[in-house]
């Protein structure tokens, strides 16, 4: 279909409420990493044990993902009614939390949290591209940005909190996923760009898998992944480390954390308006080099002064997930149209299993280390990595399929 046929009219309300819809669903993801320090003291656990609270989510996502892409399901299945139902289940595996069911029971309302959320964020992504074909990079920027924020949002309710219970945290991202269920099931259709029904073959899966170009695009996207959420969810105990040695910027953890995370709302719409003009490819590849160039030199700003520590850390936070959205535009533009969906979900299936390594290495290379200044280098290969492979990628003929001809 050409862009001409492209209609403007209802694409940017239907981007605002899948935008809307993610923020609120992704609130759940890090609601107990937000309140870790409090879950320590309230359930007297270890910090190997609060790593779980997070990797829960991480291994459930992976798992949910994997039997989504197995049966086809984001290709065979409503969209919407997929995502409105896996928020809501969302909702209450996080809600779970406030009956303090003890360790085992607060992993398992975790690793349910992550099952739901991969019924939800790879399908809105092909939810939105429905919606676009000119501008997908940017569009794909706000949806990611959307996640973005949603993630972030945890942490500033602490750091406003101030005196708050940890419920209180965990109650608010709670109605803000069933609010989200409400978006997606009532308010949200499916866009004029849909990508067609496919059926369950399990072979599908192997054929996304075989693809040169759509393997270097999920290479570029792993690279991407090792570094993302090991810095988001461990971002919270660097800043403690700081603020211990006299190094606080933002007055407090809770809110740098959040300021940090949330800073990549500007990197997600800044690399959608890059990819959209000079490439894809070239865009991604840029935005890692900068990560990665960030994860080295945070450890130099550690001691201070405060305005350094800020300034690399915001940058960080913007460059880290300003790539993020543009992998899985490329999935949409260079992946068989049919098997889209699968071919996202196993994306972000590959991509997260490889953050549960990552995620749990981080506070022993940080006990090996003696403390958190330099922990963050074990983060750098991913993004060299993924600069490599999506430079790979550009010199490829299919390379013109992406964001029109822009590589």
């Amino acid at each position: 279909m050409s862009d001409a046929s492209d209609p403007v009219a209802g694409r940017w309300r239907a981007l605002a409420l899948i935008c809307a819809g993610v923020v609120g669903a992704m609130t759940c993801w890090f609601s107990a990493t937000a309140v870790v320090p409090d879950l320590i003291v309230a359930w007297n656990l270890s910090q190997g044990q609060a790593v779980w609270l997070t990797n829960a989510v991480q291994i459930g996502f992976v798992l949910g993902a994997l039997a989504a892409s197995l049966v086809n399901l984001p290709d065979i299945m409503p969209l919407t009614r997929l995502i409105a139902g896996a928020a809501l289940l969302a909702a209450i595996a996080n809600a779970a939390l406030l009956l303090e069911p003890g360790l085992p029971g607060a992993v398992a309302a975790r690793f349910v949290t992550g099952v739901a959320l991969a019924g939800l964020y790879p399908p809105a992504m092909k939810l939105m591209a429905t919606w676009f074909i000119r501008g997908r990079g940017l569009a794909m920027g706000f949806l990611i940005a959307g996640l973005t924020l949603g993630s972030s949002m945890p942490h500033l309710l602490r750091a406003l909190g101030g005196g708050f219970d940890w419920r209180m945290v965990v109650l608010a991202s709670t109605l803000a996923t069933i609010v989200s269920a409400l978006i997606f099931g009532l308010l949200v259709r499916e866009g004029p760009h849909a990508f067609g029904r496919a059926t369950f073959d399990p072979r599908q899966s192997l054929a996304v898998l075989r693809d040169r170009p759509v393997l270097l695009a999920n290479l570029g996207y792993f690279g991407h992944m090792w570094e993302l959420y090991a810095m988001w969810a461990w971002f919270l105990a660097f800043a403690m480390a700081a603020g211990q040695g006299g190094v606080a910027p933002f007055g407090s953890p809770s809110m740098f954390a959040f300021i940090v995370v949330a800073s990549g709302v500007v990197g997600c719409v800044l690399g959608g308006v890059l990819s959209d003009r000079i490439g894809r490819c070239l865009t991604t590849a840029g935005m890692m080099a900068v990560s990665g160039a960030c994860a080295v030199l945070i450890g130099f700003a550690f001691t201070g002064p405060a305005w350094l520590l800020a300034l690399v850390a915001v940058i960080w936070g913007i460059a880290i997930i300003g790539d993020s959205a543009q992998f899985s535009a490329a999935v949409t533009e260079l992946a068989d149209p049919r098997l889209v969906g699968t071919a996202l979900t196993l994306q972000v299936s590959i991509g997260f299993a490889l953050t549960v390594l990552a995620i749990w290495l981080m506070p022993h290379i940080a006990g090996l280390l003696g403390g958190w200044q330099w922990t963050f280098l074990a983060l750098v290969p991913g993004p060299l990595a993924g600069a490599w492979a999506m430079l790979r990628l550009r010199g490829l003929p299919a390379a013109r399929r992406l964001a029109g001809g822009r590589r």
